[in-house]
């Protein structure tokens, strides 16, 4: 996804860079851009320390890390910036600022000085898909969220594509440009999303109810990796890529 970032991008000059949610996979392509500042941003304390041990030695005296939460009108006031990167902010702001996502592109629009670059991800945990590997990724997705719910956290919400270019519209942007990218989860994904239940399930007082929880994992996990096996990939849905400017 970066990379495509990179070839939109194409000859422009980078700039002040702003990643408004940052962490280390963002940060590992921010460092190789010829930027002349960056400022990284992240909602937790816990990223940001993934996310300082990727830069390791390589921030300069003119770059931050900052940890803060964009539902605060103090963070960043005043500041303008090149280019803002928004890699699966739109979904990840709900464990931060739960149904505020509809005033992130406003909050974001003071900030972008000439492109904001957003990617998101369209919603898989709605309807009930008719392939099998769309089920199993619609599955995975349920049980990982109801087992946060349980356990008192809070999901993330995915918003669709066109919900992001209305609003990016309504915010003041210009959409340059929109493509989709199609999907094949792994084994990374599956063992991530359901090891999330686990752990989850781990903090339930009513250990009656985590027994079936947890018999229902790893069902699903054998499901999962079982399809894999056959088919190399659970291949559903896809991600976005959004170009936007300053109307």
């Amino acid at each position: 996804m970066y990379d495509r970032i990179t070839a939109l991008h194409g000859h422009r000059p980078w700039g002040a860079v702003l990643d408004a949610g940052t962490g280390r996979a963002s940060m590992r392509w921010l460092l190789g851009l010829e930027t002349a500042r960056w400022t990284a941003v992240t909602g937790a304390e816990s990223m940001a320390a993934q996310t300082r041990a990727e830069i390791g030695t390589r921030m300069r005296e003119q770059d931050r890390l900052v940890v803060g939460n964009w539902a605060d009108p103090g963070l960043l006031a005043g500041e303008r910036h090149d280019v803002v990167l928004a890699d699966y902010l739109l979904g990840a702001i709900e464990g931060f600022a739960p149904y505020w996502q509809d005033r992130l592109f406003s909050r974001l629009r003071p900030l972008v000085g000439r492109r904001l670059y957003m990617i998101g991800l369209e919603p898989y945990v709605h309807g009930v898909p008719e392939d099998p590997a769309g089920r199993l990724v619609n599955e995975i997705g349920r049980l990982r969220d109801a087992c946060l719910l349980l356990a008192g956290e809070q999901p993330y919400r995915e918003y669709p594509l066109d919900w992001s270019l209305r609003h990016l519209e309504q915010a003041g942007f210009r959409v340059v440009d929109a493509q989709t990218v199609p999907i094949g989860y792994r084994e990374r994904f599956v063992h991530s999303q359901l090891d999330l239940c686990l752990r989850s399930v781990d903090k339930l007082r009513d250990r009656s109810l985590a027994a079936p929880l947890l018999a229902h994992v790893a069902d699903l996990r054998t499901r999962a990796l079982a399809h894999l096996a056959r088919e190399g990939a659970l291949r559903h849905g896809h991600d976005y890529i959004v170009v936007a400017e300053p109307a």
